[in-house]
């Protein structure tokens, strides 16, 4: 069976992606279904690139159990929408500039919100923490593990 490829994508690639994507592991791990799926994370802009995850969102992860352990990179619009099955924004603003580097049709079929996967989520976008205070980085988690779990539902409920 081919991977499923997921690619999370966020402004900075520091806080809200890195943490997508530690959050959709630590799931699939948990179900033992880590050999189904490619996880990845990258940023709209390079303006981190190269960076861990920001610290004060390493911290509120690792309270819950996540590792972020990826580095940032930026979305590069020429691999990115040929390697992945999926590639999913944190905001509004993300998936139009998804939708602007995407080439055609089948491209942007593959951008997804992650918002769209929550249940349960009186919130149309998983806010960027970045400026704000801790409980940005608490909130950020909570959406992300309900919509983590709607992701993985709507992936194994695919024909």
């Amino acid at each position: 069976m081919e991977k499923k490829k997921i690619l999370f994508v966020c402004l900075g690639n520091i806080c809200r992606s890195p943490s997508a994507e530690a959050v959709f592991r630590g799931l699939i791990e948990k179900e033992g279904l880590q050999d189904q799926f490619f996880i990845d994370s990258a940023g709209i802009t390079d303006y981190h690139s190269g960076s861990p995850a920001d610290a004060r969102m390493q911290r509120h992860a690792i309270q819950r159990g996540y590792n972020l352990t990826s580095i940032s990179r930026p979305v590069d619009p020429q691999s990115d929408f040929l390697e992945f099955n999926m590639i999913i924004g944190m905001d509004n603003q993300n998936i139009r500039d998804l939708e602007q580097l995407a080439n055609g049709t089948e491209s942007v079929n593959k951008i997804f919100k992650m918002t769209d996967f929550c249940s349960n989520c009186n919130y149309d976008e998983v806010p960027d923490p970045y400026y704000g205070g801790e409980d940005g980085f608490e909130l950020v988690l909570d959406l992300l593990e309900s919509a983590c779990k709607g992701l993985l539902n709507f992936l194994t409920n695919q024909k």
